[in-house]
């Protein structure tokens, strides 16, 4: 767990420092988010989805896990009533509170504390399924400078990449396909740009944006990292395990994939689209240090 934080401890300050000497600004942020949400983070999910076993993919633990989501969505939204945010601000509020790291983070620590990187399966497809699309559309739909028709919004989720790739990636797991080495190896090499340049990017912001805790209102920034680091978990922990009688391993997976931090692409998809950023890059950074303790405690109580 201790080593999959330390290799993103270790990118982020590279950005950092690349943003100190003047090698990266940021317009050079941009361009890494950019090329991530548009080739990078795409390929990666068909990389990361194919080959995965459809019973696994799709278990009673995803049930669980979107219950905890659903808990914090919830709570993210009454905040952002509360503080009358715009649309934009309150889904990447939203996506703050309860999309977690499962890929660059989800996977190290499903490897190290659980014993198998096959557990996040169910987390991460619950994401990219449903949680993702629907919060890329609401931005799209947000941004529009005219109100969009019911089908121009069902229409938006297939003409997002990133949203395309998950559903690529799906499909391919749905029929047991996997790509050719001929087209698998350039796009798992693609992929593998996807993670780098979204720490990279988040460094950068660390350096020239405004210091960590200073561009957020307090409020929000430990509300909805209390959502994601206390809220979800315990909502996960009740519903698998008095509701869907979870026990053993597969419980301790989706309670503590529940606990992980808020993901990088959160930072990315909000500089996407204008909307948020700080807030993003704040809760990213609060909860990325704060899970260290909570996982731990997590698997220590539920082991």
């Amino acid at each position: 767990m201790l080593e999959g934080f330390g290799t993103v401890g270790v990118v982020i300050a590279l950005g950092a420092l690349l943003a100190h000497l003047g090698v990266l600004d940021l317009h050079g942020q941009k361009v890494l988010s950019t090329v991530s949400f548009l080739v990078a983070t795409p390929a990666l999910l068909v990389v990361t989805l194919q080959g995965n076993d459809v019973s696994t993919v799709f278990s009673a633990g995803m049930i669980a896990v979107a219950a905890g989501v659903v808990a914090t969505i919830v709570g993210s939204v009454l905040v952002s009533w509360r503080r009358k945010e715009t649309m934009g601000e309150g889904v990447v509020g939203v996506m703050a509170a309860t999309y977690g790291n499962t890929g660059n983070l989800g996977l190290p620590i499903a490897t190290y504390v659980l014993g198998s990187a096959v557990l996040v399966a169910p987390t991460m497809l619950f994401q990219l399924i449903l949680l993702q699309p629907a919060i890329l559309t609401l931005l799209d739909a947000a941004r529009s400078e005219r109100r969009l028709r019911v089908s121009e919004v069902l229409l938006r989720p297939v003409r997002n990449p990133i949203t395309i790739g998950a559903f690529v990636g799906i499909a391919m797991v749905v029929l047991g396909w996997s790509l050719p080495g001929w087209l698998g190896d350039p796009v798992d090499l693609i992929g593998n740009l996807a993670v780098p340049c979204m720490l990279l990017a988040y460094g950068v912001s660390l350096r020239l944006g405004p210091l960590p805790g200073r561009g957020v209102a307090p409020s929000v920034l430990w509300g909805r990292v209390g959502m994601k680091l206390l809220l979800q978990p315990l909502v996960t922990y009740l519903t698998g395990h008095y509701l869907l009688g979870l026990d053993g391993a597969e419980l301790l997976a989706v309670v503590v994939l529940s606990a992980l931090p808020t993901a990088q692409n959160t930072f990315v998809i909000a500089t996407r689209y204008g909307t948020g950023q700080v807030m993003a890059r704040d809760v990213i950074f609060v909860s990325t240090l704060l899970s260290v303790p909570a996982i731990a405690l997590i698997a220590w109580l539920l082991s």
